[in-house]
């Protein structure tokens, strides 16, 4: 809101409020104020609007946007109009003594405070329903005809959204919901016509050009179900509301409203989490977060936000990556403590006064080189920033005091067989043998994530939006996957969970093949495989496995008081390893690529470059 625009909003509400007690003065009177009163209502008309002005200007009246104002917005406006009338009754009270206030009537208020609602509520409730809907009308012509699948919560928010923002070039004809107590209902004006069976027969019915999926608990089945609805009644507009995991407020709004994604039909059934006791951690904390601008660093900003931190540090070496993540968390969380921080983890004196100046109490550490052919490429910078920047990230939480101190981890760290999985495996041995009482030093292992800036589903869609060939390493090949949001949910709940020296490994359920997900990715445009698009095998990269574990035969595991939660059970570090630590630092310093990989053998001995006969090139 601009200045002229608060300024007439303030002196609006001053008019309101002086008219608010005039006319309480006006009915208490039967119309006909007696004179020493009129002297009253006189003294009175500058304590009102000194007593309650100030207070709307404290709950921020004056910079909220009306035409999108919801419940939250008109409870604390009505929550102002009450604290501004108790000023005003405290203060006719401490200045009872002066003859023109000492007959002041307790009713005159009482009823000033119900006109006051009605007034400043009113005025800003016709701000709302004018707003937006002459942008609609003047499009009516052009919008086009679409169903809603979902009439919950979400579905009657986005509807909402769709209507008085005026911006969607659609026109709502209806929803469908299967459940039996919605059926024929009207929300926000729009019935609810019948099931999702239903779909085909409606979309013939109403001419239905764009359909928006809305239920954002549903099981990943009940979305793919829907989306083969749509798709076969020849609608190809198609756009979702995320599920509830990638959510970070109880309001959805029309920015959640986006593009159907591959992701959306290939996860699985979403984790349960303990939201409650990652919220007593995380609440009222400094948090900060290394890697933050990278795909799990960046989720992991905005949920420790919408946990209840109370400040969030954001550190990373991306500039570009800071710039857009400052931005969307300042879209998301609007007035909350968030600082970014420009530094390389390798860098300990600048690593040092970040600690140092904003103490952080609990640390998730995330920055590391994940990508496996490009750190065999490059292995004395793969251990500067996985092994040493651990290192230099832990002593400096230490340093600091801090709380918690939880590293994130790869599958690849077990039996490695690549720099980068040898790598986070000493990071995960420098966690192990931490012996300091603070931080509450653990590690916290998974998979791939769908999403991720490495992931593989990024490399397929490429390749299907171009029309080419989809590329497989081996038909036989197998990953772990997760969503970035649930894996961090259960970053987060494991970090609850853990004690120092716990290498805590997530439960990403089984194994998928990655034939059979590109062939999912193919189908998802609307091609066949190996019809419209190939697939072609190109055989083994350097340091690639066949199919990746969690935790060996040998480690095992130990449960946690949660199900998908569980504690690798890892042989400590030998006694003297610490010395072989300095020799890799000074091994990687030489840039001496060759006696790294050897030095990381001395330091991680199941540590094995695998020889694997590439198959041959051509898909089945």
């Amino acid at each position: 809101m601009t200045f002229l625009r608060r300024l007439s909003a303030l002196l609006l509400d001053a008019v309101i409020v002086c008219a608010a007690i005039s006319l309480s003065f006006f009915l208490r009177f039967d119309g006909r104020i007696p004179a020493p009163f009129l002297d009253t209502l006189l003294l009175t008309l500058p304590l009102v609007v000194v007593g309650k002005l100030p207070v709307f200007a404290v709950f921020r009246l004056y910079r909220r946007s009306w035409k999108y104002a919801g419940v939250r917005e008109f409870v604390s406006l009505g929550i102002a109009c009450v604290a501004g009338s108790a000023v005003v009754a405290a203060a006719a009270f401490a200045l009872r003594g002066m003859p023109a206030l000492e007959g002041l009537p307790r009713s005159v208020l009482a009823v000033d405070l119900a006109f006051s609602l009605l007034g400043i509520g009113g005025i800003r409730l016709l701000e709302r329903r004018l707003a937006g809907p002459s942008h609609a009308s003047a499009a009516r012509g052009r919008l086009r005809p679409t169903l809603v699948v979902g009439a919950g919560d979400a579905g009657a928010q986005i509807v909402r959204a769709i209507q008085e923002e005026g911006t969607f070039p659609y026109r709502i004809v209806g929803f469908v919901d299967d459940e039996a107590s919605r059926q024929g209902i009207l929300i926000r004006g729009v019935r609810v016509l019948g099931r999702r069976r239903r779909i085909a027969q409606l979309v013939r019915q109403h001419e239905i050009e764009a359909v928006l999926i809305a239920f954002p608990s549903a099981s990943p089945g009940v979305v793919r179900e829907t989306v083969e609805m749509v798709r076969r009644a020849g609608v190809r507009e198609i756009k979702i509301i995320p599920y509830l995991s990638d959510l970070y407020t109880g309001t959805v709004t029309s920015s959640e409203l986006r593009e159907l994604q591959p992701e959306d039909l290939l996860r699985r059934d979403p984790v349960r989490i303990e939201s409650e006791s990652i919220r007593q951690f995380l609440d009222g904390k400094t948090v900060l977060v290394t890697g933050a601008a990278g795909s799990i660093g960046s989720e992991l900003c905005r949920q420790i936000l919408a946990y209840g931190a109370m400040r969030l540090i954001a550190l990373d070496f991306d500039e570009t990556g800071l710039f857009d993540l400052e931005a969307d968390l300042d879209r998301r969380f609007s007035g909350r403590q968030v600082d970014v921080i420009m530094c390389d983890v390798r860098d300990r004196a600048s690593l040092a006064r970040a600690f140092e100046r904003f103490s952080p109490d609990v640390v998730y550490h995330a920055a590391a080189y994940k990508h496996v052919p490009m750190m065999e490429a490059y292995p004395a910078e793969a251990v500067k920033t996985n092994v040493l920047g651990t290192r230099n990230a832990l002593e400096e939480a230490c340093r600091a005091g801090c709380e918690s101190f939880v590293l994130i981890s790869t599958d690849k760290a077990v039996n490695p067989t690549s720099v980068m999985g040898a790598t986070k495996r000493v990071a995960e041995m420098i966690v192990q043998g931490w012996r300091g009482e603070r931080p509450r030093s653990m590690a916290v292992r998974f998979g791939n994530v769908l999403g991720s800036r490495g992931s593989v589903l990024h490399t397929f869609r490429a390749q299907v939006e171009s029309r080419r060939p989809v590329t497989v390493t081996d038909p036989g090949m197998r990953r772990f996957f997760m969503v970035i949001s649930e894996a961090v949910q259960l970053v987060l709940q494991a970090s609850v969970l853990g004690d120092t020296g716990h290498v805590l490994v997530l439960d990403m359920g089984e194994p998928v093949e990655i034939l059979e997900f590109a062939r999912d990715v193919i189908r998802f445009y609307g091609y066949e495989p190996d019809v419209d698009i190939p697939i072609v095998f190109t055989g083994f990269r350097p340091g690639e496995k066949l199919c990746e574990d969690l935790f060996t035969d040998a480690e095992g595991r130990d449960a946690t008081a949660h199900e998908r939660v569980y504690v690798a059970r890892l042989e400590p570090p030998r006694d003297g390893w610490d010395a072989h630590l300095k020799v890799l630092e000074e091994t990687a310093h030489s840039g001496d690529d060759n006696s790294v990989r050897e030095q990381l053998r001395r330091v991680v001995p199941n540590f094995v470059t695998p020889q694997i006969d590439p198959p041959a090139g051509a898909s089945p």
